[in-house]
């Protein structure tokens, strides 16, 4: 059974049955020893293996790899063990209301309340025969039928209920650990993207100007005293820059060294995205020069887009288009899936499962001082489109 909070409830309905059940058997003993007729050794026995019967199943069901088999096959022996011991005892007419509920659990709704409905057929017949018809005779198992029957039922849309819940937390939970590690990933790719530029603009290029400036000199009086320390200093500011250099290249993002956006893009498209059956559309241009930190940026909400389509709008084709126009910029994704309704989003944005990676993404272009557009309608494909100016990205 799942742990969730109806469980102590699951648990209470059930350590109920099993009292209820044992409790009536023991009533069947008791009123054949306190009123010993000619079958009453008969019943006592016969009660006393229909009270085994039952522990050793109800244990055993737990147990068992394939719970519903078995527990229809012991449900057949319990049935018929009541069975002749209602033709042995009338008052073994009482014990077909824990049936009621074991039917409705074992057998399902259909085939459980045909086996209620015979065995209130049955329990009624008994009862006429021994004690005679009345009315009290017909109408106590209808009703308690009746009861059962609505019993049993609210607790299988109540175990459906809790089924639902566990399944929705545990999604919502695996959501939460995603967009946890795709924001500490968002903030180690940003902290190695300033690191990079921060080397970069500083010690790179502060080595850069003494080695030019050293080479000046060097190249100005090459027989002055103390040349040969001049030539010393300017190879040791190209050995430090040539360091500053791999420091750069190794704080880059993996995707990004070397390729840009666009053949990073372009090398998802054909690699990861195709085997998933999404044929990507990559329109970006390798010309396109754009602080590492919003390529980095751009290629995570592309990513996550991309993960959205293919897990919820069964399109077949989607395009990545990047604009620049100066210093503004305008990255859309789109796509031909079932798309869905924005409002409805907008109004209740946990109701679906993607809504979490639209948030990421909206706290990405938050991060960037850009602005998000989502565009779609059922059956008519999405458009995410982020537009951003690059000086104020920067």
């Amino acid at each position: 059974m799942l742990h969730t909070a109806l469980t102590p409830v699951f648990v209470g309905l059930r350590t109920g049955l099993h009292i209820l059940f044992a409790a009536l058997t023991i009533l069947v003993i008791a009123r054949a020893v306190l009123v010993p007729t000619d079958t009453s050794i008969a019943a006592i026995s016969l009660a006393i293996v229909l009270l085994a019967t039952y522990a050793v199943g109800a244990i055993a069901a737990r147990a068992t790899r394939r719970p519903r088999t078995a527990g229809a096959l012991w449900l057949g022996a319990l049935t018929l063990e009541w069975v002749v011991l209602l033709w042995l005892t009338p008052e073994a007419a009482y014990l077909v209301f824990p049936l009621f509920f074991l039917y409705l659990h074992l057998l399902g709704q259909w085939w459980g309340s045909a086996a209620i409905v015979v065995s209130t057929l049955i329990a009624i017949c008994a009862l006429g025969i021994h004690s005679g018809w009345s009315v009290g005779g017909v109408v106590g198992p209808i009703v308690g039928a009746g009861v059962a029957l609505l019993i049993g039922l609210g607790y299988q849309a109540l175990a459906r209920e809790a089924q639902q819940r566990e399944a929705l937390m545990q999604e919502l939970l695996a959501t939460r650990g995603q967009l946890a590690a795709t924001e500490h990933e968002s903030g180690v790719l940003a902290e190695r993207a300033r690191l990079a530029r921060e080397i970069h603009d500083t010690v790179a290029q502060g080595l850069s100007s003494i080695q030019m400036l050293l080479h000046a000199a060097e190249r100005a009086d090459p027989d002055r005293a103390g040349v040969e320390h001049i030539r010393l200093a300017r190879e040791t500011a190209a050995v430090n820059l040539a360091d500053a250099r791999r420091f750069i290249r190794e704080l880059t993002p993996p995707d990004l060294d070397g390729r840009g956006l666009g053949g990073a893009l372009r090398r998802l498209a054909s690699t990861q995205w195709a085997a998933q059956g999404l044929s990507v559309n990559v329109r970006v241009s390798d010309t396109v020069e754009l602080p590492m930190h919003v390529q980095t940026a751009l290629l995570r909400i592309a990513q996550g887009a991309i993960a959205n389509v293919i897990q919820h709008a069964a399109a077949r084709s989607a395009t990545i288009t990047l604009a620049v126009d100066q210093n503004r910029l305008q990255f859309a994704i789109t796509d031909d899936g079932i798309g869905f309704d924005p409002e409805q989003f907008s109004e209740n944005p946990t109701g679906r499962s993607d809504s979490f990676g639209l948030q990421a993404t909206r706290e990405r272009v938050n991060q960037l001082g850009g602005t998000l557009t989502v565009e779609s309608a059922p059956h008519e494909g999405t458009a995410l489109t982020i537009g951003l100016t690059v000086g104020e990205a920067a």
